[in-house]
């Protein structure tokens, strides 16, 4: 319970530090409870610099959100997305002693036996786990990534910590609300759990050694499934150094156009064909090797995407590279969910908009950054975008980065539609299961429609026919209108009766209640009576109405 306390009062003790007017698109922090510190003297850079090292010292959690948060220029500054990257790599490494215990815990033998050598210093330490060089008892040259200790407990109650918040957020936000945080904050939940087992990681290598078959130019490690365990990763060495430490010097003596074309083409095979999603590919994660070519490390986050989602995000892509403003509105909101202060009208203007602009940078187009502006608009515009949406937009956004860092002159918006082929081949084609499913449904249509056609000519013969449709309750509606039918007769009833008290003030009588005629009094007070019993009754029951959960009537 005490730990539960202090993750939440950790939580509001950054809010209460960092929150300011205008820091999330849409926030509304004081809806949060929290009261918003505009800076002194400090800088933006100074401030986002500090919320960066307070996820840092909050764990992992917050050091894989603020990851997370480095891609979203939706939602924040660009001080503070610049920030939140360096978070990608730096962080301190945990006692040889504790690598030590856990390989030997999760593998069952010392690691003397498992391993002929096994470096005490890691060669990088990230907020997970961190990397050794060893190698195996065959001679083979590996890495084993071994995770931090008590990294999953933190997280799991991190984790719930968050959801509490998110789902406040969503109720009573209006960034909340636009956004869908608990959604956001699920996906994230489980890319991030699903990255702590480190043989589904070891699966993903394998996935990805398969999609990444037909390019030449793209290595994966192999995983040794042997050296393998939940907290234990043993995988193949790759020789080279990583992207982001690569100047412009070192890239004039690499070909590094074939590269970045496969890698792209790829990525686009894998999110659309395949639905798989490597959510991290940031520079850190892909190395250059020796002999020049492109590794894809760091397999742990990884998204399945649903086949609607695919189709969507294909159309969404090919309008986006074609200039058609219209159609990818129309394509967003079939993806998003419509709020209540939706404005079709209003969205597809500033959509259009964009994708006017996108296409005006011509070879500058960075697909994943329109992908995250246009899921800014939606959430502006009342139509909340799917969690996938946020994930891709992430994938593209850092594979963006990547692509640039390496060739400049590469063209997104030109690979997409050279690649439009095949992403379309992949939406039509049919695979054997969905041709099977096809034929089954159409052979219990087919045996079914004889016997259904004559069961309807019969009832429509003998007048039974029935046809339910959705429509306006007539039994609610009509006790709504007897109900206001009531209240107007009964309110006429007492004007009347003011009015004729009123009147009577004038008759002479010599029955007086404090000085006024008897008679006109006593109405008086019936009219008074009546209009309090009136609108006790109205409250009492408008407020029984609103409680009352709203069901969706039918007619025959």
């Amino acid at each position: 319970m005490s730990t539960s306390l202090g993750r939440y009062g950790d939580l509001v003790r950054l809010l209460v530090k960092h929150a300011r007017p205008g820091l999330v698109a849409g926030a509304d922090a004081a809806a949060l409870g929290v009261e918003p510190q505009v800076g002194g003297d400090a800088t933006d850079d100074a401030r986002a610099e500090a919320f960066a090292a307070d996820l840092e010292r909050m764990g992992p959690t917050y050091i894989k959100l603020g990851q997370l948060l480095s891609t979203r220029f939706d939602l924040l500054p660009a001080s503070y997305t610049a920030a939140l990257a360096r978070l990608q790599d730096g962080i301190a490494p945990f006692p040889f002693e504790e690598v030590e215990a856990i390989v030997e815990e999760e593998l069952g033998a010392p690691i003397k036996a498992l391993y002929r050598e096994f470096d005490r210093e890691p060669l990088a330490a990230a907020s997970l786990g961190q990397v050794h060089r060893a190698v195996t008892g065959t001679g083979r040259e590996v890495v084993v990534k071994i995770q931090r200790p008590d990294v999953r407990e933190t997280i799991a109650g991190d984790m719930d910590t968050l959801g509490s918040i998110a789902r406040f957020a969503d109720k009573r936000t209006s960034v909340g609300r636009s956004f869908g945080l608990e959604s956001l904050l699920g996906q994230f939940r489980r890319s991030l759990l699903g990255e702590l087992d480190y043989r589904r990681e070891a699966k993903n290598l394998l996935k990805f050694r398969e999609l990444t078959e037909p390019y030449d130019r793209l290595v994966v490690p192999a995983p040794v499934m042997k050296l393998t365990g939940t907290r234990v990763l043993t995988m193949e060495h790759v020789s080279g150094r990583k992207v982001t430490d690569l100047g412009p010097l070192a890239l004039l003596d690499l070909d590094t156009t074939p590269m970045v074309e496969q890698l792209f083409a790829c990525y686009l095979r894998s999110i659309l064909d395949e639905g798989v999603l490597h959510a991290d590919p940031h520079p850190g994660n892909l190395l250059v090797t020796d002999d020049g070519n492109l590794a894809l490390l760091d397999l742990g986050m990884i998204a399945t995407v649903p086949p609607r989602v695919q189709q969507q995000v294909v159309k969404l892509l090919l309008a986006i590279s074609d200039g058609d403003g219209e159609e990818a509105a129309r394509v967003l909101a079939e993806m998003g969910h419509p709020l209540p202060d939706h404005d079709p009208a209003a969205f597809r203007d500033e959509v259009t908009h964009l994708v006017s602009e996108a296409v005006l940078a011509g070879s500058d187009l960075q697909a994943g950054t329109v992908l995250m502006e246009l899921s800014r608009l939606s959430g502006a515009h009342g139509l909340r975008p799917p969690a996938e949406m946020s994930m891709i937009g992430k994938a593209l956004l850092n594979l963006d980065q990547t692509t640039r860092h390496l060739d400049p002159d590469f063209a997104p918006a030109e690979a997409i539609r050279d690649n439009v082929s095949e992403l379309f081949q992949s939406q039509v084609k049919v695979s054997p299961g969905g041709l099977l499913a096809a034929a089954i449904e159409a052979k219990e249509f087919t045996s079914q429609l004889p016997r259904r056609a004559n069961r309807i000519l019969d009832a429509l013969s003998q007048g039974e026919f029935n046809v339910r449709v959705d429509a306006i309750d007539e039994q609610r509606l009509h006790l709504v209108l007897q109900r206001v039918a009531n209240r107007l007769t009964l309110g006429l009833i007492i004007a009347a009766t003011i009015i004729g008290a009123a009147m009577m003030m004038r008759v002479e009588t010599d029955s007086r209640i404090a000085g006024f005629p008897a008679i006109a009094m006593i109405f008086f007070v019936f009219a008074v009576l009546a209009g309090v019993a009136l609108g006790v009754n109205i409250l009492l029951t408008d407020r029984k109405v609103a409680a009352r959960p709203s069901s969706r009537p039918t007619e025959r």
